[in-house]
């Protein structure tokens, strides 16, 4: 499953499977070069980085997470409806204010340098996000707008959006996902107001070193005390969505926009299950913003990983189906209601299998191959498995054998039509991706 925040790693723990870095990945030439490339009605030049596809741009504008009665938009309300009940003002009114239609064209200043992340960090390469050119792409996150929202003045926020992944392809990933990013901001006397003898409290200190508990500018007991209210608040949530009795724990994270990190996982069917990523937020960040005076928290979650517990969806592509017998099931006026998704029927899979040799000069890249695949076959592609890494002995040269399962979600495929998309799944990767087809 696509995760809330990207798991922005160090470039010591690389090998994680979480982050894939091709350093010399290339996007599959999907159409003829052109100019300029059009996102929700405006055009961008392009260049050398450009890897954005028509099949990604088609889901630009879409705002599954607002759209009436869809399950990620009952999901999505729950969240607002308990930051809104936990957190007000003096006179009653929510604290949170609440941003679900920013455009998903992002800088990488936003997505990346206002986040802290490296250039050279593996999470900027091309094999892991969509780019409209080298200074333009579409958010891997809704925390790339993080950073602006604070240097406007904002202290208590939710950033709900579509976010963009190239990634494997299975029933729990899919390159168009949905997150909800949250921040809040403290001055003393806020991170303080339920203690005694606040005048000796402060967020900062002189000369501090950073250790697992703290940055080095925070004091202890203000990290600690904004820890209590994150942690808090984020357990109040998992409880609202499954159960107050729902066992849960906290594991130890690290994130470049965060120190110290945290994830929450809750016990759900029998296992752990990773639910979001939190922590305090780097002051470098808010001193760049304008609000070098405060003291703040994050967190992110992805709405899918929740739907599909929440409702028992079995399969990432259902949030994307225009079946009435799908969308139907979902039709309240009650997001609490206790939906349990039913299938309104099985179709059969059809397992085909491609093999190739790879190109020696080391240009291939697996997401260039997924995406591919998703362009041609859309979703009637239910999942790609590398099933034969075979280097030969003496020609060294490196060959994969991917099987590609077909399934659509609303009818039966029949073995011709599925055989004519393997077969131009075959010639696009020979001529775009420079494999040589094995048969």
């Amino acid at each position: 499953m696509q995760k809330y925040w990207i798991r922005l790693i160090p470039v010591s723990r690389c090998c994680e499977r979480r982050i894939l870095f091709k350093t010399l990945s290339t996007a599959p030439d999907l159409t003829k070069p052109v100019a300029d490339v059009e996102l929700l009605g405006t055009k961008y030049p392009t260049d050398e980085w450009t890897n954005v596809t028509p099949k990604i741009i088609s889901k630009l504008g879409l705002n599954l997470h607002v759209a009436k009665h869809h399950p990620l938009s009952h999901v999505r309300q729950r969240i607002v409806n308990h930051f809104y009940k936990a957190y007000r003002n003096r006179v009653g009114n929510p604290l949170f204010s609440v941003f679900d239609n920013l455009s998903p064209v992002v800088s990488v200043a936003q997505n990346f340098d206002s986040l802290l992340v490296p250039v050279n960090h593996p999470s900027r390469a091309k094999s892991d996000c969509y780019y409209v050119n080298q200074d333009l792409l579409l958010r891997a996150h809704t925390t790339a707008h993080q950073a602006e929202l604070i240097a406007m003045g904002l202290d208590n926020f939710l950033v709900i959006g579509d976010v963009y992944r190239r990634d494997e392809i299975d029933s729990t990933h899919y390159p168009v996902f949905h997150q909800v990013d949250g921040v809040r901001l403290c001055t003393a006397d806020e991170a303080f107001q339920n203690a005694r003898g606040t005048d000796k409290l402060h967020i900062f200190e002189n000369r501090g070193s950073e250790s697992p508990e703290k940055q080095g500018c925070h004091t202890l007991e203000a990290v600690k005390v904004m820890e209590h209210d994150l942690k808090k608040v984020l357990v109040g949530l998992a409880q609202v969505l499954f159960g107050k009795d729902v066992k849960y724990r906290w594991v130890d994270q690290y994130f470049p926009f965060t120190h110290p990190s945290w994830e929450l996982e809750v016990f759900y069917n029998d296992q752990w299950l990773e639910v979001l990523g939190c922590g305090i937020i780097r002051q470098e960040i808010l001193q760049k913003a304008g609000t070098a005076n405060r003291i703040g928290w994050a967190f992110g979650l992805g709405l899918e990983r929740l739907a599909m517990c929440l409702y028992s969806i079995p399969d990432i592509r259902l949030f994307w189906s225009t079946d009435s017998g799908f969308l139907n099931q979902f039709i309240t006026d009650n997001v609490n209601d206790p939906i349990k998704y039913k299938p309104v029927s099985t179709y059969p899979q059809c397992p085909n299998d491609i093999s190739f040799w790879l190109p020696q000069d080391k240009s291939y890249c697996s997401n260039d191959f997924y995406d591919l695949v998703r362009e041609i076959g859309g979703d009637t592609v239910e999942q790609i498995i590398l099933i034969d890494d075979f280097i030969h002995p003496k020609t060294k040269k490196t060959s994969h054998c991917y099987r590609i399962v077909y399934r659509h979600m609303e009818r039966v495929l029949t073995q011709e039509e599925v055989s004519e998309i393997h077969k131009k799944i075959e010639k696009a990767a020979a001529e775009q991706l420079n494999v040589d087809i094995r048969n």
